[in-house]
C-alpha cells in the first residue's frame, strides 16, 4: 500500500510541476504589408492573415521589443 501511494504522489509531482513552471514570454517586432510595424506578444505565433513579416524576433521583453521597434522606425524600416 505504501509503494503505491508513493507511486501515486510521484506521479502527481512529475505531472503538475509542468504546470507549475512559469511560461517564457518572448515578444517579436511584426511589420504588415501596410508597412505598418507592431510589438507582438510571442515570438512563436504568427498574425492572422498574409503579407507579414517578422523584422526581429526572440526579444526577451517588452522594453527590449520597444527598442527593437525604435530602431526599426529610425531606419526607416517603418514608418
Amino acid at each position: 500500500m505504501n509503494r503505491l501511494a508513493f507511486a501515486t504522489s510521484l506521479l502527481a509531482a512529475t505531472l503538475g510541476t509542468p504546470a507549475a513552471t512559469p511560461a517564457r514570454a518572448d515578444f517579436a517586432v511584426v511589420q504588415f504589408a501596410s508597412g505598418h510595424c507592431q510589438i507582438w506578444w510571442d515570438s512563436g505565433a504568427n498574425p492572422w492573415g498574409a503579407g507579414w513579416k517578422k523584422i526581429a524576433i526572440g526579444l526577451p521583453d517588452w522594453r527590449a521589443a520597444r527598442a527593437a521597434l525604435s530602431a526599426a522606425r529610425s531606419q526607416d524600416v517603418c514608418p
